[in-house]
This record gives C-alpha cells, structure tokens and sequence, in this order.
C-alpha cells in the first residue's frame, strides 16, 4: 500500500540538491555510494537481526524497488508499466531525489539455496523540501495543490513521506517500530517540522469506500477554524469529493475498522487529511493527503520516533 507521499533558497537548499547524487573519489567506487546523509550516520537502530537504515548505494535502493514492486505490483495488483514489467522494480523518477529508509534482515534465508542473506524488508521515502524546491518538486504535487499550504507556513520544513511497504510476513511490531523510529531519527536531524503524503485506499470504487472518505473527511479533516491553515486539495482536474455521506450517515467504529493500519497509525498520530480525495488508476487507490505537524504529535506515540524527536517537538 503505498503512501506516495516550492520558494528557493540558496546555501542549504543548494547543498541539499547536490546530497542527491554525488561522484565520490575512486576509493568508493567499489561499494557505488551515491548518497551523502549530511552527517546522520547511515544506520539508524537494530533489533536482533533487523536493522533500519539509510540506503547509501545503487544496490540498496534496486533492493528498495525491488520490495515495492513486490508489494505494489505483484501483491496489490498496481498494473506496471514497460520498463518496471522488465526490470522487476518499481522506478520513479523521485527516487533520484529522495532519502530511502530501509529494513533491513541480516537473517533472512534464500528460499532457492537455504542460505543466510541479507534481506530488505521495508523501505520508506523521504524527500525534504530543500530538495524538492531545487529540482522537480514534490511528487505529492502531482495529485494534490500543495503549494498554498507550502505558502502559508514559510518558516517550516515540509517532509514528504512515501512509497512506504512491508513485506507481509515482516508486518509485526518489530518492524513498524523500527520504521518509526528511523523517521524520527530523520526528522530530528533535519530539524522538520510537517510530514505530508498521500496515504492510500484499496480499490478505485469510491462509493464501496465512501464509508471511510465520509469518516476522513468529517472526523480528521481541516474544516474546523483552527485547522483550516492546514487545508489543501487536489488538483481541480483529479478531485473526487469526500463527503457523499453526511456526517450523522457515518458509522465510526465500522470506519475505523476498515480503515488501512498505516491511516489508522497517521491518525492516532495526530494527522489531518486534506480536503478531496484522487483515484489512482495505475496502483489501483484512491489516494488522500495526509499532513502531520510534528509539534501535534500525540505525546503517547513520540517514544515510536525515538528520543531526538521527542525532545524537538517538546
């Protein structure tokens, strides 16, 4: 299930561009490192065999694509183009610009040889506005009119979140756990403070799911006076409308029960939901924007992000 998740600047957005791709002397070449991390160590927590980290290599982020077109393709039925049919991986040009968070199990069996070998479980991306504003934008923009909710909060640092899959036999505690805390690693370092990106919805039936648009729109939207900063909506060409069912129509407990985990996990969080929603042919979704200041983060749910975070948003 994937959640895909503009003004210049010059000197840290500059620096930001050029962390993207990087030609290291000849002594690297050996281990292809692409990635500079701006001084966050690569590996980013451990438990027992499962590592989360920073994907540094050409080969770690194939791996990346590799889990995502097993999840989105193979296991959700999203319909490949040429180029991911071939290649087996799912490829986006954003992964150019992006920071991969990885999990990684270091023992993980091959099921052909039986062997021990290095595995990668789940994977997120990560894209800081300082990038996006340098090259090609948010990939969030190409769904939803992000840039007045940019406008109205020049001072904070937006993070997009996506592309975010689990293995499904990896789909326990451990390994969300991890996830979290290797974003709360991210985000403390880079000092971010909004966490946007669309979070998606099975199937592209919008009345079978207008239970829980209804529930999104009505119960963690941005109509309410002290939220309405946060609003934002999709491109006028790709908005389907949220609300088909009023407000007293809305069975909380069923939609919350039919809600995604990952949705569900955003909203304990403290996340809003913009104000349409986007059908998504290609993955098979309908997707909804999902915006996340870190300082309302719920504070039972700032252990998962590690202490740094905790300390920030404090």
């Amino acid at each position: 299930m994937p959640l895909h998740m503009h003004s210049g600047r010059t000197g840290g957005a500059g620096r930001a561009a050029m962390a993207e791709i990087i030609q290291f002397p000849a002594a690297f070449k050996r281990r292809r490192v692409i990635r500079d991390l701006l001084g966050l160590t690569a590996s980013l927590g451990r438990l027992g065999a499962l590592e989360v980290r920073l994907a540094t290599t050409k080969k770690e982020i194939r791996q990346a694509q590799r889990l995502r077109y097993k999840v989105f393709f193979e296991e959700g039925g999203a319909i490949p183009d040429k180029t991911a049919m071939l290649t087996r991986r799912d490829i986006c040009p954003f992964d150019r610009l992006c920071d991969h968070l990885i999990v990684i199990d270091h023992d993980a069996r091959s099921k052909r040889l039986g062997l021990r070998k290095s595995r990668v479980v789940g994977a997120y991306r990560l894209l800081r506005q300082d990038v996006a504003q340098a090259r090609s934008g948010f990939y969030t923009a190409l769904e939803f009119d992000i840039a007045p909710l940019l406008a109205r909060h020049p001072q904070k640092r937006f993070l997009e979140m996506g592309r975010s899959c689990v293995l499904p036999e990896y789909r326990t505690k451990r390994t969300i756990e991890l996830l979290w805390h290797g974003i709360g690693a991210y985000i403390a370092h880079h000092r971010m403070d909004v966490l946007i990106g669309c979070a998606s919805l099975h199937g592209c039936d919008v009345g079978a799911l207008s239970l829980e648009l209804g529930f999104l729109h009505h119960y963690a939207g941005t109509a309410d006076d002290d939220k309405r900063d946060w609003r934002a909506a999709p491109l006028p060409a790709r908005h389907t409308p949220m609300d088909a069912l009023a407000k007293e129509q809305v069975d909380k407990r069923k939609a919350l029960h039919a809600l995604p985990p990952l949705i569900k996990a955003y909203l304990r969080c403290g996340a809003m939901v913009g104000e349409g929603a986007v059908v998504d042919r290609q993955f098979g979704t309908v997707d909804v924007l999902m915006i996340m200041p870190v300082a309302a983060i719920d504070a039972r749910y700032l252990a998962q992000f590690g202490g740094a975070i905790a300390a920030q948003a404090a």
